[in-house]
């Protein structure tokens, strides 16, 4: 199956050895692509691991599983991608049917070899 983060790569070749615990992004686009396909998959548990724990108490994991799966997750696109920033826009289709674009410049931070995602602004 090709990767949901729209790499053009198979998952196992993409986000599945993140998701698996077998390697570590070693960019923040690459931490990003992986959680776009944690939610098209629903690896709840990935999204809060890969959540900076300075704002894991803002965010409930039952709301993270919900949201992910109430949504058909379509495109991703990578806008750009530099220091420990990433602006993207992710597509999904709601149940109702309604397509979305989720525009986001998202904040990293990497503690020892390991990045973690701290928040992200929408109206910039």
């Amino acid at each position: 199956m090709n990767c949901p983060c729209c790499s053009q790569k198979k998952y196992k070749d993409c986000c599945e050895p993140y998701h698996l615990n077998k390697a570590l992004p070693l960019f923040p686009e690459e931490l990003m692509r992986s959680r776009y396909t944690a939610f098209a998959l629903h690896l709840v548990n990935y999204l809060v691991e890969t959540t900076h724990i300075s704002q894991r108490p803002y965010h409930s994991k039952k709301e993270i599983e919900q949201w992910a799966k109430s949504n058909k997750w379509l495109k991703l696109d990578v806008v750009k991608a530099w220091d420990n920033f990433v602006h993207f826009k992710a597509f999904y289709q709601d149940s109702l049917g309604d397509v979305y674009e989720h525009e986001e410049l998202s904040t990293f931070k990497k503690e020892g070899e390991k990045w973690f995602y701290v928040d992200g602004k929408f109206d910039f």
